[in-house]
């Protein structure tokens, strides 16, 4: 049994890659140090030639990457803040993403984009502290938000592999997480969620870091309620299947999604579900507010993102509708 932490399962992930493939290499900011966590001692391990510092340019750097991807490489890039996405969603989303599709598959880009702290940290304020998964999942890339190390490093590991791009949100919330692994770690496939509790009452999607708060609710309220917490793990493709599976046992959904509400990763799975599966009582979701910017004072912070208060209140509403 090894206790093993998130951002060490991360960096793991990313060594076996670059040992088991040399076409794997990695680009972006203060990598070589190792700064953010992921890459520490990789570019002693494999050379400046595989895993690049890069100079200041998220533009230049994403566009150097889709140009190797292209060329047969297999690039991860790491971007140490999430709102450094929005200067390059135009070469992954129109770029990157869309070269297969154009070309009949003749030409593939097999790119990783991993983002290791995103959502908020502690007073990191308004222009750190997004967590824009949902804009990726909107635009068809492939978009994963693993909740523990186990699943870290096996979707990461899995997005590395996987011919098309993926963008990897690693939570910050989650970074400090750690799990007993007792059996060898291996890859995860996209696109299959997990329940991590089984119940019989509501199902309660939590997606990524709020993994660990909806188990912590789920076992507060267990005399009263039965909650089963449904991991998605990927966003997209979002395993629907899996989702109806677990409403069939409930009947009762509810989401938490640290992203703002309009337009957000959770509107899309009460509205599918609404659509298409089994409700005994109209679901609820736990978001960010519309359009929230995170501010830096860290009461006001924790004011606006998705909590445990939040989380039960919305359990006894759904309760209320009897079976």
């Amino acid at each position: 049994m090894t206790l093993l932490s998130y951002t060490k399962a991360l960096n793991r992930a990313l060594a076996d890659a670059l040992a088991d493939d040399p076409a794997v290499c990695v680009f972006g900011e203060d990598v070589g140090a190792g700064l953010a966590g992921p890459t520490l001692g990789l570019q002693q391990r494999f050379g400046s030639g595989r895993v690049v510092d890069t100079p200041l340019s998220e533009q230049g750097f994403t566009g150097l990457a889709v140009g190797a991807a292209l060329s047969g490489r297999r690039p991860v890039i790491e971007f140490q803040i999430p709102s450094l996405l929005f200067l390059v969603f135009e070469q992954l989303v129109n770029q990157a993403h869309k070269f297969s599709l154009m070309t009949g598959g003749q030409a593939g880009v097999p790119l990783t984009c991993l983002v290791p702290g995103s959502g908020s940290r502690d007073g990191w304020a308004g222009q750190h502290s997004d967590h824009p998964y949902s804009l990726f999942a909107h635009a068809g890339v492939k978009t994963v938000v693993p909740a523990t190390p186990s699943d870290a490093y096996g979707l990461l590991l899995s997005a590395i592999r996987d011919p098309d791009p993926v963008v990897v949100f690693a939570p910050a919330a989650a970074l400090g997480v750690r799990e007993d692994v007792t059996v060898p770690l291996a890859p995860v496939p996209l696109g299959s969620a997990r329940v991590r509790r089984a119940g019989t009452d509501v199902t309660v999607v939590a997606v990524g870091h709020l993994v660990q708060d909806a188990l912590a609710v789920a076992e507060e309220v267990a005399d009263s309620v039965s909650v089963e917490v449904f991991d998605p793990r990927t966003l997209h493709p979002f395993d629907w299947t899996a989702l109806a599976a677990s409403l069939e046992r409930t009947g009762r959904l509810v989401v938490i999604d640290d992203s703002n509400r309009s337009c957000g990763i959770g509107g899309e799975i009460l509205a599918t579900a609404a659509e298409e599966m089994r409700l005994i009582a109209p679901p609820r979701r736990i978001t960010r507010p519309d359009g929230a910017v995170l501010p830096f004072a860290l009461a006001l912070d924790r004011a606006l993102q998705p909590g445990r208060d939040q989380l039960r209140h919305a359990l006894h509403a759904v309760m209320k509708h009897p079976s």
